[in-house]
């Protein structure tokens, strides 16, 4: 009998722990698991849909409303017992939304995979309702160390299991990139490109990254900023540049669907995150060989080591993030030696072994050793 998994979601929009579940749900060994995904958005333009169709996960999307609504109970619950999943595999703030559903239909096991810090991943609210899955039965998962002490200073308990994020890093260099990329976005070959892949959003801090682009970089004409990404900060964010005088410098990229070939064609990766998790856009662009900037926040240590794969700045310190950023800006040697570096660290985060770790967890819940 094949263990069946229910990935459950907020949205199917392209951000971290979206792909996360999806790599999950088409990673799993589908002789041993059957995996579909549920979305309690409808579907946005660009999302990850294409890549669940390609490899024949079902998926459904729920309808939700904007702000709480009590809809997605009844429709969840329906939705298990239909289902009957052994594994309700959670992330975010759908907790919120499956605990009372399973309440009422008690299906499986609830594992939930806690993406962010303890303090930030949710409301009061929402970390009351964690905390009554957690004492009711659901199985907690940190993506690092960072967040799994968070996790128990904020909850009393240890996560069942900690299991870092991974992305397609076997595949994540595209070496043709640097020219038929930049040829094709009106870059030149010798031009700088600083390259950020998140959310415009206050955990992401673009306009702190846009202000340290400028005060360091601001000046050479050769360095470009280029920013992927959408949220509430996108409009702020075009004027602040343009107040700047990065206009024509500062490119903003949307949502990208070749993230990849975008990563291979920059220089520098540059994150300026007031807290993270252990972002996935980070570890994309170690396997792309280029060096992090970023501020020591979160699960980012645990990802890049200073001064080996990438240069570090202690939180808040936005003096030492300009200073990383001048640093390797004029530095190509050490540039190309830190993402060498930062390729060979990436490795062990491919998703194939983020996929294990989870396959073996459910098998263990499925048997009852969970």
């Amino acid at each position: 009998m094949r263990i069946r998994v229910l990935e459950v979601l907020a949205s199917l929009r392209r951000a971290g722990a979206e792909r996360v579940a999806v790599s999950i749900a088409c990673g799993l060994d589908p002789e041993r698991f059957e995996a579909q995904v549920v979305s309690l958005y409808p579907p946005f333009p660009g999302g990850l849909e294409p890549e669940l169709a390609r490899r024949a996960v079902p998926v459904w999307h729920l309808g939700k409303r904007r702000g709480l609504d009590p809809r997605m109970w009844l429709r969840f619950s329906g939705l298990l017992r239909q289902f009957r999943p052994h594994i309700v595999h959670t992330h975010s703030y759908v907790l919120n939304y499956v605990l009372p559903a399973w309440i009422v239909a008690r299906q499986g096991t609830i594992v939930h995979t806690v993406h962010n810090l303890a303090e930030k991943e949710t409301t009061f609210i929402g970390r009351t309702i964690h905390r009554a899955a957690f004492r009711t039965g659901a199985l907690p998962v940190a993506i690092s160390a960072v967040l799994a002490r968070s996790f128990t200073c904020w909850y009393g308990m240890a996560p069942a299991a900690t299991i870092p994020n991974g992305a397609d890093t076997l595949r994540g260099f595209r070496p043709g990139a640097r020219e038929s990329w930049r040829s094709a976005n009106g870059f030149g070959p010798s031009d700088l490109l600083v390259v950020s892949v998140a959310r415009f959003d206050p955990q992401k801090n673009p306009l702190g990254l846009i202000r340290t682009f400028a005060r360091t970089l601001g000046g050479c004409a050769a360095a470009h900023l280029a920013m992927a990404g959408e949220g509430s900060l996108l409009g702020e964010s075009r004027r602040l540049a343009e107040r700047l005088g990065l206009a024509g410098r500062a490119h903003f990229l949307g949502l990208r669907q070749d993230v990849p070939e975008l990563l291979s064609a920059c220089d520098i990766f540059l994150s300026a995150s007031e807290w993270e998790g252990a972002p996935v856009a980070m570890i994309e662009a170690m396997a792309a060989r280029l060096p992090v900037v970023a501020p020591a926040v979160g699960g980012v240590p645990d990802l890049v080591e200073d001064g080996v794969t990438g240069v570090l700045a202690p939180p808040g310190d936005a003096a030492a993030l300009d200073a990383a950023l001048a640093a390797l800006a004029c530095d190509p040697e050490r540039r190309r030696a830190l993402g060498e570096a930062a390729a060979l660290r990436s490795a062990g985060l491919d998703t194939s072994v983020m996929v294990d770790r989870y396959a073996a967890l459910f098998e263990r819940v499925y048997r009852g050793e969970g």
